[in-house]
């Protein structure tokens, strides 16, 4: 009997101490989990008419969600970062001067989207510098890889699922070779960026040579860019919006996208240019912003910058966006 309670002794010790557990754990090993969903994936995508020898080509070497790109899912900086510290960080020096270098070195090129498209170079320059540095990064994450990690993960499982079939998808038309599919953590592919299912709605050939070439094209990057934007009513005649200057006691309650009012109501309110002047007589509806709250800058934006929302969904990245466009043509 003894011996017996000495026994049941060292085994608690050993769970307490060492978390280890003296009986079979009933919980499935994770990389059992993540086979059965990868199972399920590959049944529905076959389902949807994509090929045995794509799936094979672009699933094999799954085995376990590669945890990385979980970690940085959760630490976005246009999620945790204030939004002075994220402008001084994106809009710095030398992506102005290249965005310049790229509106001299592709005058052709711009001049002729610009014209197809109804979109202003200098805001397809500032989204190419902003989300690749004009092609200098553009991820080396595996696309198919990252999608499934965040796809299994469960924050936005419904929409990574659909970026994931809509990946196979572009690896099954044949759009790029599987082992050059590479992009960002989240699945962005390319110079602009692009999620599969953008590829597959507003990438566009603007060379003529048969394929849509976001990651080295750059007539495509530029076009598939301006493409996007014309979609989601871009308006040529207006810009995103600008920075003013608010007057002491303002409301504060009036900031958010919900509240648009006529600049002419904002002048009556007593919002001006940073440099003090009235705000233009047009009579565009405006939304106004306080990113860093009250003490910090204000923006007024108007429907082109919805549209910048509809690219990415950050009002930082958006207001980063706007700001180097605004930088890009005031230094030419």
């Amino acid at each position: 009997m003894k011996n017996l309670m000495k026994t049941q002794l060292v085994v608690v010790a050993l769970v307490l101490v060492f978390g280890l557990v003296p009986f079979p754990v009933m919980a499935e090993p994770e990389a059992l989990k993540f086979a059965d969903w990868l199972q399920e994936l590959r049944d529905e995508a076959k389902a949807a008419g994509i090929s045995e020898a794509t799936l094979d080509l672009a699933l094999a070497n799954l085995v376990t969600p590669r945890a990385e790109v979980v970690t940085l899912d959760r630490s976005q900086p246009e999620l945790t970062q204030a939004f002075s510290r994220y402008l001084a960080a994106r809009v710095g020096e030398e992506r102005i001067d290249r965005g310049q270098l790229m509106l001299r070195r592709y005058p052709t090129w711009l001049g002729r989207v610009e014209r197809d498209y109804g979109v202003q170079r200098r805001f397809i320059v500032a989204l190419w510098g902003m989300e690749s540095s004009y092609g200098l990064h553009t991820g080396n994450f595996p696309v198919v890889e990252a999608l499934a990690a965040l796809a299994y993960d469960g924050r936005r499982a419904a929409y990574f699922r659909g970026e994931l079939l809509n990946a196979l998808r572009i690896v099954d038309a044949g759009y790029i070779p599987f082992e050059r599919m590479k992009g960002s953590w989240a699945g962005a592919m390319g110079q602009c960026q692009f999620m599969p299912s953008s590829f597959l709605r507003f990438a566009v050939d603007a060379d003529g040579d048969g394929r849509r070439d976001i990651w080295e094209s750059v007539p495509d990057v530029l076009a598939s860019t301006a493409n996007y934007l014309a979609h989601h009513g871009w308006q040529d005649d207006q810009t995103w919006g600008r920075p003013v200057r608010l007057p002491r006691e303002f409301d504060a309650e009036l900031a958010g996208l919900e509240t648009r009012l006529p600049l002419s109501r904002w002048q009556a309110l007593g919002v001006r240019r940073l440099d003090g002047r009235p705000l233009p007589r047009r009579e565009l509806k405006a939304s106004l912003l306080l990113p860093d709250g009250p003490q910090g800058p204000a923006f007024l934006v108007y429907d082109n910058f919805r549209a910048l929302l509809r690219w990415n969904r950050s009002i930082s990245f958006a207001l980063a966006v706007g700001s180097l466009s605004d930088l890009l043509e005031n230094r030419r």
